[in-house]
């Protein structure tokens, strides 16, 4: 099973280019797509789950037309947007047990045991009773993946799950996604590189639309390999090193940039080699698409 997406484009009434001739073959498993705020991501998600119509393209789920078939695709879809409304008031159980209904499970003895296995699934059997509105964060988020699982889906959509969790929150959620993603197609949408090492066999790097990158993660990291340089500076020789090397992220370290560089041998300048990470991969991608020119 696959998802084949072809040269799918859309822009916008007020003329921004949302999405850019994007084709991309997502196989069964966790696929991070990764990019800044903006990119184009959740313009993707929402044609994927035949939320908004393409300009131009083709999406295809093995033999299922998303474009020309939404139903199709709607009844094998799990989808948990960015942000999704809930009633505040009603409880974790009586609200699975509504779009339990609402997708076609109208059986009460099979909605029952339906509502509690995925209750059990996503840790939240213990405070079924509780009202949405008392959840934490991070049960909101994993009472979302329970309702994007009815209906036994093969492609469930996840837009910025992980955002304002805290490290105990995701660790469940990385764990449920893991899980989740074994045997169906998992499309992990996030800014968050974290998300995507952690979790994905497969990526992409979207950027203004575009896709700038489609691989294994370690693929990516080994292009890098023997590349990736870093050193501490003073934070007025900052804009000195910006001129002189490709600088592809700076972050403050005790009071000081620790930046990364991409290039040959710097050791000369004071530079350490460091294995490359995801996050350099990613920063070093979008940089290279932006301005092609390096510095070094």
């Amino acid at each position: 099973m696959e998802l084949q997406i072809k040269n799918l484009s859309k822009t916008y009434p007020n003329g921004v280019k949302a999405l850019d001739n994007v084709s991309l073959t997502i196989p069964q498993g966790m696929f991070g797509l990764l990019g800044p705020n903006g990119a184009g991501k959740s313009t993707l998600m929402r044609t994927i789950a035949t939320l908004q119509d393409p300009d131009a393209g083709s999406i295809h789920l093995d033999a299922i037309d998303a474009l020309h078939d939404k139903m199709a695709l709607r009844r094998v879809l799990g989808y948990l947007p960015q942000e999704f409304g809930v009633y505040p008031r009603v409880s974790a159980e009586d609200l699975l047990d509504h779009m339990a209904v609402v997708k076609g499970v109208v059986h009460r003895g099979e909605r029952r045991e339906l509502v509690q296995a995925l209750l059990e699934q996503t840790n939240l059997y213990s405070v079924r009773k509780r009202s949405i509105s008392t959840f934490s964060g991070g049960m909101k988020q994993r009472f979302g993946i329970a309702q994007a699982l009815i209906g036994q889906p093969l492609l469930i959509i996840v837009d910025e799950p992980t955002a304002g969790l805290d490290p105990t929150e995701r660790n469940r959620f990385y764990n449920l996604l893991s899980e989740i993603g074994e045997n169906i197609i998992v499309i992990l949408s996030t800014h968050i590189v974290d998300d995507v090492r952690e979790l994905c066999r497969n990526m992409a790097i979207i950027d203004q639309g575009r896709v700038l990158f489609a691989g294994q993660p370690q693929a990516a990291l080994n292009e890098l390999k023997g590349r990736v340089w870093e050193k501490t500076i003073e934070k007025a020789e900052l804009a000195a090193y910006q001129q002189q090397y490709q600088v592809i992220s700076s972050k403050l370290l005790a009071g000081q940039p620790l930046i990364h560089v991409l290039g040959p041998d710097v050791a000369s300048a004071g530079f350490r080699a460091v294995e490359p990470s995801l996050e350099d991969v990613f920063f070093s991608t979008i940089q290279r698409k932006a301005a092609p020119a390096a510095h070094v």
